[in-house]
């Protein structure tokens, strides 16, 4: 019968990847769904990005990943995983969305492509798809964006950078580089902790001698065509305003978790799954990646997920020798 596998993988991120290669040397029959091109979340990274891990972290099943600096960019990261999936000969399915996953003795999987049949499900699908929003009038506004990718766009606009994270962090210095009027509006007292460490003091001195403008303790209350409007330690202030990057992270999709029968626990999300073999409270149903951290997206990364891959699918293979 035509699309019955042992696994359906949903997901072909670094992470998926690293799944589908773990069942590809187990001998399961498996498949990989991914809405987007290959690793979509790389994909929309900003285009000058570069990884906060070194080369070697981002390493899957023990393959060599060379970059030419300590730091890879994000063309060498795209061009390592695609290697991957190429010399590997991994099966997988691209721009194809997973719309209904429902259990009749197996899971039946339909996407807007086709439908499948699958014993386990293993869910690998990140968060980058699903942005915080801002929840202010405006933010509808063509000007308005939760995703950066490259500077010249902003080149002589006064562009209002939401958040203080590394993205936020990145694209404020770089569009500031291109000739932008770069305002940070920040929530906290200062940039977040975890930034870069070569990147901070950069940021930290180019607010210092006022290149950057930045409105610490502060929130966007609306946005209009030619300004926004701020709330800063509580005064009312209003600042002409081009375009709004508003960065403030991104979560996974919990609409579709909830959809599976996943339990989400507390107020930041936590799926339930077991961390010794990363099955949820539904069974056959895995959890990899940062998908396991729910609101917490800042705890799992490519550097201390890929083993979830091994964990997986020695659990299955475990159940199956005690099914014999």
């Amino acid at each position: 019968m035509e699309n019955v596998f042992d696994v359906l993988i949903i997901g072909a991120g670094p992470i998926g990847i690293a799944c589908a290669l773990e069942a590809q040397k187990a001998g399961l029959d498996y498949v990989v769904i991914e809405k987007g091109p290959l690793v979509n979340s790389l994909y929309n990274y900003p285009a000058n990005m570069r990884f906060f891990s070194t080369s070697e972290k981002l390493e899957i099943d023990g393959i060599p990943f060379i970059s030419k600096e300590a730091k890879p960019s994000k063309q060498e990261a795209l061009e390592y995983y695609r290697r991957i999936a190429t010399s590997n000969k991994l099966n997988i399915r691209l721009f194809e969305k997973v719309e209904k996953v429902q259990k009749k003795g197996h899971y039946e999987v339909i996407t807007n492509k086709s439908s499948y049949s699958a014993e386990h499900i293993i869910i690998a699908s990140g968060f980058y798809d699903t942005p915080n929003k801002l929840k202010v009038p405006g933010e509808d506004l063509e000007k308005v964006t939760h995703y950066y990718n490259d500077p010249h766009l902003y080149a002589f606009q006064k562009v209002a950078i939401v958040g203080a994270s590394n993205s936020a962090v990145d694209a404020a210095l770089e569009i500031y580089r291109k000739g932008g009027d770069v305002t940070m509006i920040v929530r906290g007292q200062a940039i977040g902790d975890r930034v870069k460490y070569w990147v901070k003091p950069d940021i930290e001195n180019r607010i210092k001698e006022g290149a950057i403008k930045a409105y610490f303790n502060s929130k966007i209350t609306e946005i209009q065509q030619n300004q926004i409007t701020i709330d800063h330690d509580g005064k009312t202030i209003e600042l002409e305003n081009d375009f709004v990057v508003a960065l403030t992270g991104y979560q996974p999709n919990f609409d579709f978790l909830y959809m599976m029968g996943i339990d989400l626990q507390g107020s930041k999300q936590i799926p339930d799954y077991d961390p010794e073999t990363m099955e949820t409270n539904v069974e056959g149903v895995y959890l990899a990646g940062v998908i396991c951290g729910g609101m917490e997206t800042h705890k799992w990364f490519i550097e201390n997920s890929r083993v979830h891959a091994t964990m997986i699918i020695d659990d299955m293979i475990g159940k199956r020798k005690t099914t014999i």
